[in-house]
C-alpha cells in the first residue's frame, strides 16, 4: 500500500498522459475488433472532433491544476475533511476515499448538470455524439471541464483527499470512463459480474439514448452502486438504443466543433415529451 501511495503521490506527467492516450488506443482497437454497433460513419472525423474536446479538457485541467494542488495541501495542513477526521489508514483511505471522490466529483455534478438548465447547456455537447465509442469519454465542452474541475476541488475539501488519492481517482476515472463508453460487445455474463461494482458499457450506454427518461439514468462514472442507491439505475437491451440527444439530432450540427462550442450560449431547447408507446424497454 505504501508503494501505491508513493507512486500516485508523485505520478509522472508522462504516465498520466500514457493512461489517457494509451487507454484510448487500447479500447479503440478492442471495440473495433468486437463492436456492438457496426455503424458506417466517418471515424476519422468523429475521432478528430472528440480528440479536440479531449485536448481542451486536458488544457483546462492543466491550467487549473495549481488550485487542486493547493486544496490538497490545505486539507493536509489543517487536517480537514472526512478522511482526516476519522483518521483513516491508507487502505481505508484508498477505498472509501475513492468512493467518495467518485460520488462528490463525478456522480453528483453529472446528476446536477442534467437538472440545471445552464449547466445542461454545457453538458449537452457530450450527449450530441450519435456514434458513442471510447473517444466519447472526454467529449466535454471547455466550460463543462471547468464545472467538473470545481466540483472535484470541492470534493477534495469534503473528503480531505491527499494528492496521491486525487491522482488515483483521476486515473481510475479516465480508464473507467473510456471503458464504459466503448462500443465493445461484451459478453452478458461478464458485464453483469463487473457492474455489481463498476459502471460497464451495457450500463452506461443507456444514458446516451437520444431521449428521456433514459438519458436521465445511469449517471455513474467509476462505481455502479450510486445509481442503485439513488434509484437511477436501469438496464435495457442495448441493441435498441439510438445515440444522441433529441434536441440536437442534425448530424452536421452535432459534429461541427464551432457549432458545438456555441451551444451553451444560444437559446435553451426543451426536451421533447414522449408518450409510453415510445418505450424501448
Amino acid at each position: 500500500m505504501d508503494q501505491i501511495e508513493a507512486y500516485f503521490a508523485d505520478m509522472p506527467t508522462v504516465h498520466r498522459a500514457a493512461v489517457l492516450f494509451g487507454g484510448l488506443a487500447i479500447f479503440f482497437i478492442i471495440e473495433n475488433t468486437i463492436p456492438l454497433f457496426k455503424n458506417f460513419y466517418n471515424k476519422t472525423t468523429h475521432t478528430a472532433t472528440n480528440v479536440f474536446f479531449t485536448l481542451t479538457t486536458v488544457a483546462v485541467n492543466f491550467v487549473m491544476a495549481f488550485i487542486l494542488v493547493a486544496a490538497a495541501l490545505w486539507v493536509e495542513k489543517y487536517n480537514f475533511g472526512i478522511l482526516n477526521w476519522i483518521g483513516a489508514d491508507p487502505l481505508i483511505a484508498s477505498t472509501f476515499g475513492l468512493m467518495m471522490m467518485d460520488f462528490s466529483g463525478a456522480w453528483l455534478p453529472h446528476y446536477i448538470e442534467h437538472k440545471i438548465k445552464w449547466m445542461w447547456q454545457f453538458h449537452v455537447i457530450h450527449h450530441t455524439d450519435q456514434n458513442v465509442d471510447t473517444t466519447t469519454a472526454n467529449r466535454h465542452h471547455p466550460g463543462e471541464s471547468v464545472i467538473r474541475f470545481l466540483f472535484t476541488t470541492a470534493a477534495v475539501f469534503v473528503v480531505g483527499a491527499p494528492m496521491w488519492l486525487i491522482f488515483l481517482y483521476q486515473t481510475a476515472s479516465v480508464v473507467l470512463t473510456q471503458f464504459n463508453h466503448s462500443n465493445l460487445n461484451m459478453p452478458s455474463f461478464l458485464d453483469k459480474l463487473l457492474r455489481i461494482v463498476f459502471c460497464t458499457p451495457n450500463m452506461h450506454r443507456i444514458h446516451h439514448h437520444y431521449r428521456q427518461p433514459y438519458s436521465d439514468t445511469n449517471f455513474g462514472n467509476i462505481f455502479s452502486f450510486w445509481d442503485r442507491i439513488f434509484g437511477t439505475f436501469v438496464i435495457i437491451d442495448n441493441t435498441k438504443l439510438v445515440y444522441g440527444v433529441d434536441t440536437y439530432m442534425d448530424k452536421k450540427e452535432a459534429s461541427n466543433i464551432i457549432s458545438l462550442l456555441k451551444i451553451p450560449f444560444i437559446g435553451y431547447r426543451d426536451p421533447i415529451v414522449y408518450d409510453n408507446e415510445d418505450s424501448i424497454e
